[in-house]
């Protein structure tokens, strides 16, 4: 599917990101080997955050729960369509930047492997600002 491999190529293109098959098919993407999201083959998207972080992509219809487990921090997300592609990729440079300070909190990843670009030219609401600078302090 084209639109996944637009998906894949652009995240993939973030500094420290690798690709491997994920378990149930498609592409997952990681960082020293912590996954930080897959995308499947139809589209699907399915990534691990901070349910806070899960709450508040809900209530900015950024984001779907978990289709398997939606108590979980996970979130789903469909690209049906071109316009899709862009909220996937803010989607995953989301959990980017989410997974890469986790590390950096456990002192997992060199400090310097985020590139504060990233984060200044994601847009985001003020209230997921105020989520994200509250987890990291």
């Amino acid at each position: 599917m084209q639109r996944v491999d637009s998906i894949v190529e652009q995240v993939q293109a973030l500094d420290g990101i690798e690709t491997a098959p994920h378990r149930f098919g498609g592409v997952e993407f990681q960082i020293e080997g912590r996954e930080v999201g897959h995308i499947h083959r139809n589209g699907l998207v399915d990534i691990p955050f901070h349910k806070k972080i899960k709450t508040q992509l809900l209530a900015e219809g950024k984001a779907n729960d978990h289709h398997i487990l939606p108590e979980a921090g996970w979130i789903s997300f469909h690209v049906r369509s071109d316009a899709d592609i862009e909220n996937a990729v803010w989607l995953f440079k989301l959990a980017y930047i989410y997974t890469i300070r986790t590390m950096q909190r456990q002192n997992r990843v060199p400090a310097g492997i985020i590139q504060d670009a990233v984060i200044e030219s994601l847009p985001m609401s003020e209230d997921m600002r105020a989520i994200l600078n509250g987890l990291w302090g």
